[in-house]
């Protein structure tokens, strides 16, 4: 076994620990290069090389080495290997074997030198907490005694337990969920459908499942989705809506007309999934869910008595504009559309060549199961595209249509493919035409995009006039209006900067509307709202 002496490590060796009899120590200390070369001589002698193969045997084998005397090699001061002859020096003094510093420094770097040949014992065992739990982190002791104090309150009296109809304050003190959810949460819980809700089948399902710690929208997510799937459907927001009609003040007049509450309840899917399922695949997953404005329009809808105040999806005016529309262009009743009756959409104002794309499924594909003709949720998806051009859902939607090679880019080339059939409408019509290459100009200026040369969808999500783009691309009269100016939306606008295009649009579509019926049933001597022929949605 060789030795190496590393350079770096010497240049730190303490004299003291040489223990060399034969040599001054001060003198050592004087001329540390001199102790370093004493040092390095005499770890070559055969002596010293036994020596320190004997420590390392011991420490393998598990001897104790707390002191060198304990070593198998005899280590005293007259064994030590020496690199003087014996008796070439004269005797050191005698020392004080207590009180000096000088042997304590001594001892204290007999043991340094010591531990590093210590048996290199177990590590210390860290507890590491848990940190990943199933259903989540579980609530603090205080918050899950306070949870189940009240829930004894309310349960205080049933013993049997709650029916459904008295598991609303539940719902709603309990789990902070809107009351319209009651159902919804007393069929999760009462899986044997026994109709009855115990206490401790209760405090099992909302302690088990961690929902005390949740977030609202995790809460809603796990209440509505099947325990098989990762997502949510259209289907699984029925029950909340069924609910929901028959509890709202603000719904209580469609109870004589259940045709139309379920009309009512699938419009108001549609726009959730519209705005929320951004991936536009039918499943709804917790981000989407989170992301989203929903959570906070259903707390708005169960506090407010007046459903038009939410804008936000329920609101019944909304509705009744879409479903009107609809049944307008419907003219055999069938529930379908075709090319000819979209071609008739706000008095003729698009083009041919838009619906043929919109029918060529492009931008969305139909969920209508006959082939030529979209559905009422197809048409629900078409509406809110085209009367609020400027929401991100509608952007992807109509550059989806005019993007024609798929590229992701608008090309100069594609948006004259779309507006030839404008320019020549406007000749017509005897409207003063704009030729392409200002309106090239008037886009590029308006959206200010990246790259000259195309338009990116980025770029159009980053401009807030990037609806007047289509519009000029394939909408005549909204084209028209844009180009005037009309100072009166342009107050409006400014009065109301909360509400959005399409919240606008159904406000003024919504009173022309009840107009109409207004002055039908004056005609006809009647004043009942509702028609029940063919001709009339109500």
């Amino acid at each position: 076994m060789e030795i190496e002496v590393v350079g770096g490590e010497m240049a730190s060796f303490d004299a003291d620990l040489l223990q060399l009899p034969e040599f001054s120590q001060l003198a050592l200390k004087s001329n540390p290069h001199l102790a370093e070369e004493l040092f390095s001589i005499w770890l070559s002698l055969p002596e010293t090389n036994k020596l320190v193969k004997s420590l390392l045997s011991d420490a393998k084998s598990g001897t104790s080495l707390n002191s060198l005397g304990n070593s198998s090699v005899n280590v005293s001061g007259s064994s030590l290997p020496s690199v003087f002859p014996a008796g070439s020096t004269p005797p050191l003094s005698p020392r004080s074997t207590s009180g000096s510093p000088r042997v304590s420094k001594q001892r204290a770097g007999l043991s340094s030198l010591a531990s590093p040949l210590k048996i290199v014992s177990e590590p210390v065992r860290e507890v590491i907490p848990q940190f990943y739990f199933k259903n989540g982190r579980p609530p603090p002791t205080e918050m899950r005694d306070q949870c189940v104090f009240a829930i004894d309150q309310h349960f205080y009296g049933h013993m049997d337990g709650l029916q459904v109809q008295e598991f609303k304050s539940i719902t709603k003190e309990i789990c902070k969920l809107p009351s319209f959810f009651s159902t919804a949460l007393f069929r999760k819980i009462d899986v044997e459908g026994t109709g009855i809700v115990t206490r401790d089948q209760f405090v099992d399902y909302w302690m088990r499942g961690n929902l005390l710690t949740k977030d609202l929208a995790t809460r809603i997510y796990i209440i509505l989705k099947r325990p098989d799937r990762s997502y949510l459907t259209q289907d699984d927001f029925k029950p909340v809506l069924r609910e929901l009609l028959t509890s709202h003040p603000g719904l209580e007049f469609l109870q004589s007309t259940p045709e139309f509450q379920e009309r009512y309840a699938e419009t108001v899917i549609y726009r959730i999934f519209y705005y929320i399922n951004r991936s536009g695949t039918g499943h709804l997953t917790l981000r989407e869910l989170k992301r989203g404005n929903l959570i906070a329009a259903m707390q708005h809808v169960d506090e407010e008595e007046d459903i038009n105040k939410v804008l936000k999806y329920f609101s019944y005016e909304h509705f009744y504009v879409i479903y009107c529309k609809f049944w307008e262009l419907d003219t055999d009743h069938d529930f379908f559309i075709d090319k000819e009756n979209l071609i008739r959409y706000g008095n003729h104002a698009l083009t041919y060549r838009i619906v043929d794309r919109i029918f060529s499924q492009v931008p969305r594909k139909f969920t209508s199961k006959v082939v030529g003709k979209m559905c009422y949720e197809d048409f629900v998806y078409f509406m809110l595209s085209e009367e609020d051009k400027s929401s991100e859902p509608a952007l992807e939607y109509w550059f989806r249509c005019i993007d024609l090679d798929g590229n992701g880019l608008l090309t100069p080339n594609e948006l004259q493919y779309f507006y030839e059939e404008q320019l020549h409408r406007m000749e017509c019509m005897a409207q003063e035409p704009v030729l392409f290459e200002d309106v090239l100009c008037q886009i590029v200026d308006m959206i200010g995009p990246e790259n000259q040369g195309y338009i990116t969808l980025r770029d159009l999500k980053g401009c807030k006039l990037s609806g007047n783009v289509f519009n000029i691309l394939f909408n005549l009269n909204k084209f028209i209006a844009f180009e005037s100016r009309d100072p009166f939306l342009i107050r409006q606008e400014r009065e109301n900067p909360t509400l959005t295009e399409w919240d606008r649009f159904a406000h003024r579509e919504y009173i022309r509307l009840s107009m109409e019926e207004d002055a039908e049933n004056v005609s006809n001597g009647s004043g009942d709202i509702w028609d029940e022929s063919l001709e009339a949605p109500f």
